[in-house]
């Protein structure tokens, strides 16, 4: 499944897209899609549903984040090789983590807000896992069990905070608006290798 959250900010609803592309509302089956909606049997409801006897949604409405009332915004950095050749920095030994704050959680073509002194913003595209299970201390071998789907990640810095100014990770990622997530998320029973995904994102056209 395709499951995004279409409308204008603050009052987004359900979604999903069915195989021809049209969006068709779950309004009449869930209030919203928060983490409680991406728990394993919520979505096993979700996939039985029939798209056909969903209501299409005609135009090209809002796209926001295709989840919402997350917990964590956990990130991963220099979490590619080939970014941390970019950036001169050695490939960690151990993973580095930081947290983004939830309030930077935006929609896909939403306006991306320049904090006051930013003069080094930069962008990059990252997959994001979406978990749908609570979980503490799990096995690598069942760590997959525990994701709902994925999505497309734009995580927004300001390198002047992040590198320059002290050196701190979630005062350079973590602004409003510096998440942007979607336009959907692809439930995991469609990705046949995550390891293999093409990605992309644009910035303004570029």
């Amino acid at each position: 499944m395709k499951l995004v959250r279409y409308g204008e900010k603050g009052a987004e609803k359900p979604g999903l897209i069915d195989k021809s592309g049209q969006l068709r509302d779950l309004s009449a089956h869930l209030k919203d899609l928060t983490g409680d909606a991406y728990a394993p049997e919520s979505l096993k409801k979700l996939a039985a549903l029939d798209p056909a006897s969903l209501p299409a949604v005609s135009g090209k409405p809002r796209f926001g984040a295709p989840v919402t009332g997350i917990s964590k915004f956990v990130a991963i950095g220099l979490n590619y090789s080939d970014h941390a050749k970019e950036t001169g920095a050695a490939i960690p030994t151990e993973p580095i983590i930081f947290m983004k704050a939830n309030t930077s959680l935006s929609g896909p073509n939403d306006a991306v807000e320049k904090p006051r002194g930013s003069t080094k913003l930069d962008w990059e595209v990252e997959i994001a896992a979406i978990i749908g299970s609570r979980a503490k201390y799990v096995s690598e071998a069942d760590a997959l069990n525990h994701v709902a789907g994925y999505c497309v990640c734009n995580d927004v810095s300001e390198r002047n905070f992040q590198t320059e100014r002290l050196g701190q990770w979630t005062k350079g990622k973590s602004h409003d608006t510096f998440g942007p997530v979607g336009p959907w998320l692809v439930t995991k029973d469609e990705i046949a290798d995550v390891q293999n995904l093409s990605m992309w994102l644009d910035v303004n056209g570029q």
